[in-house]
C-alpha cells in the first residue's frame, strides 16, 4: 500500500492533511510539487479520476493572476495539464494518491472514509 500526498508545505490545508495522516499513523510520502516538480503522466492520471474543474483551483491567487486569454485557453485536459505543469500552485491542494486512487482537498470525514477509520 502506497500513499503519496502532493502539495506545498506552507499550505494550511496540506498541513492539516499531513497532521491527520501522522496522527492516524498512516505511512505516506510527501511530494512538494513546487520543489520536486510534477511529471506529465502524474497530472494526466489525476485527470482520469478527477475533473479538471476540481483539480484546477480557480479560487486562488494564481488563477486570478492569469490573463483572461490564458484562462479562456483551458478548454480541455491537455491545456489544463500544460497549465498545471507550468504553474503547480494552481492545483487544488492537497492531492492524495492512495494506491493509485486520487482524492483532492482535505476534510476529516473525507480522509476517514478513504482510510476506513
Amino acid at each position: 500500500m502506497t500513499t503519496t500526498l502532493y502539495g506545498i508545505p506552507n499550505c494550511d490545508t496540506v498541513k492539516k492533511a499531513r497532521t491527520w495522516l501522522a496522527d492516524q499513523q498512516h505511512d505516506f510520502t510527501f511530494h512538494d510539487f513546487k520543489k520536486q516538480g510534477l511529471a506529465r503522466e502524474t497530472v494526466a492520471s489525476w485527470l482520469k479520476q478527477v475533473p479538471r474543474e476540481v483539480l484546477v483551483n480557480k479560487k486562488g491567487t494564481t488563477w486570478r493572476a492569469l490573463s483572461d486569454e490564458r484562462k479562456a485557453a483551458i478548454v480541455d485536459d491537455e491545456a489544463a495539464i500544460a497549465l498545471m505543469l507550468e504553474n503547480p500552485s494552481i492545483i487544488k491542494r492537497p492531492v492524495l494518491d492512495k494506491d493509485g486512487a486520487c482524492s483532492v482537498g482535505f476534510s476529516d470525514a473525507q480522509y476517514q472514509h478513504l482510510f476506513n477509520t
